[in-house]
């Protein structure tokens, strides 16, 4: 009782000397660190309170007029980058619905954040459809795009090969059609190795959440098909993909792109500089392979809205992996350029080890065959550092891949997966102790709750039991 009259004359001289305590007031602390999105209701709450605060932190309505939750911040805790000090705002026995602030006396509130069952489902949204307003070789229509409309750009019907790329039935110079795909972070470019890792990332969330995914509506221009949206936009780059791969011999081109990046105020209507298809290489062809393989499982059960599909995804898949098994080219683009002309002068994703490609590539088309022989395949089960995936580390795609599958692995797989099992769940707790030692790592806590299928935020989850 004696904290809390403490704490309420500390608020109330924060009020006579500092004004209205709003939402919009001056006694907003922005360091005070917490996902302004929201949380659910079930779920872990968490806050971040740099400074010598100490004592009592309370969650408010946004006008600091009702105390609905009151906590104890946590032991002080130094972190081991800033030296800063921090303490832990734990609310997770809060669960009740609505919008609040976290009030910490003589510091101020925090953001304003959301508690609901349905707090992400708006950003889930944003996240997936801004890939949509990433399109390549296509309008954006007031409809679907609204402010953000715009015409086409880069039709890429008319692509070069490059020299580099050049073969004896694609010579320099043949004319390629290689439309569709995203446009990359910060330029008008189109690559096979970072393009890939997103397109798995949406095909492994609609395999891990098909009744969520088939009802979620991004008001894409396809939505009204038969296809789940998430599916509709993750077409739109693999249509692009295949369109990188020589049919003559399964390679696959490392990236579309200008010879030098085009200015940030060029529009892409207005670009017009020539694109070239560059050489090709073995992380783009394995990249390709173990995406290819996982379409052709996510597209096997739209066999009737895409025919063929899935099994024209697994043949290409097939000739990229074949390719990549004799062929190890290390895409170096400082090398490249002083044998040809034009010199490439973009983003690179230049990669010198590929064991963690061949890795997944193995995975992902050993799940779609369940040939044993690509299993076989798979050098590290599991490798001896565990790494999160990245565009140029991907090996950790294809374990979570053999997780989320283990009830249709074969025998021999079968038999390997504990030891991958207590690999993951391990790096998982390492990721956990972490965030616990460094405050401003709790996002990592996320790690473990997908590995354990705990507090997931969809309607169905998955589980590694």
């Amino acid at each position: 009782m004696e904290q809390f009259r403490t704490d309420i004359l500390a608020l109330l001289t924060g009020i006579l000397t500092c004004g209205s305590l709003t939402a919009s007031g001056q006694q907003q602390f922005s360091e005070i660190r917490l996902n302004q999105v929201g949380f659910y209701p079930e779920g872990a709450k968490k806050a971040v309170v740099p400074g010598k605060a100490s004592g009592n932190f309370y969650i408010t309505t946004p006008n600091l007029s009702d105390t609905l939750y009151t906590g104890n911040l946590g032991a002080e805790l130094k972190s081991l980058h800033s030296g800063k000090t921090t303490r832990v705002a734990d609310f997770s026995t809060f669960r009740q619905s609505g919008t609040y602030v976290l009030l910490v006396p003589g510091q101020g509130y925090s953001y304003p954040f959301e508690v609901s069952q349905e707090v992400y489902q708006e950003m889930t949204k944003a996240a997936i459809k801004a890939f949509y307003f990433q399109r390549a070789s296509t309008d954006l229509e007031e409809e679907h795009a609204g402010q953000w409309s715009r015409p086409a750009g880069h039709p890429d019907n008319k692509v070069l090969v490059h020299a580099s790329a050049a073969s004896k039935k694609r010579p320099e110079g043949t004319v390629l059609a290689c439309s569709k795909g995203w446009y990359d972070a910060g330029d008008y470019n189109k690559y096979i190795v970072n393009s890939g890792i997103t397109t798995a990332t949406m095909l492994s969330a609609y395999e891990d959440f098909p009744v969520y995914f088939n009802t979620l509506n991004l008001q894409l221009p396809e939505s009204n098909n038969t296809l789940p949206d998430v599916l509709d936009e993750a077409l739109w780059n693999l249509r692009w993909m295949l369109t990188m791969q020589d049919p003559e011999d399964g390679g696959v081109y490392h990236k579309l792109t200008t010879a030098n990046f085009e200015g940030m105020s060029t529009k892409p209507s207005e670009a017009s500089a020539p694109r070239y298809v560059v050489k090709k290489s073995t992380a783009a062809a394995l990249n390709f392979a173990a995406v290819m393989a996982q379409a052709s499982r996510v597209f096997r059960k739209y066999d009737k809205e895409m025919p063929g599909f899935a099994d024209s995804s697994l043949v290409a898949a097939k000739a990229a992996w074949k390719w990549a098994r004799k062929n190890l080219v290390l895409y170096d683009q400082s090398e490249m350029n002083k044998q040809y002309a034009p010199a490439i002068n973009t983003g690179a994703y230049g990669d010198k080890d590929v064991s963690d490609e061949f890795d997944w590539a193995a995975t992902e088309l050993y799940l779609a065959t369940k040939d044993d022989s690509y299993y076989k395949a798979i050098k590290a089960m599991p490798h001896k550092s565990m790494d999160l995936p990245s565009w140029g580390q991907v090996r950790f795609l294809g374990y979570f891949s053999l997780a989320r599958h283990e009830k249709e692995l074969t025998p021999a797989a079968k038999k390997n997966y504990p030891k991958l099992k207590a690999a993951l769940i391990a790096f998982a707790d390492q990721l956990v102790q972490a965030g616990r030692r460094h405050p401003t790592k709790y996002r990592w806590e996320a790690m473990r709750m997908i590995l354990c299928g705990e507090a997931m935020p969809w309607p169905e989850t998955r589980e590694l039991h």
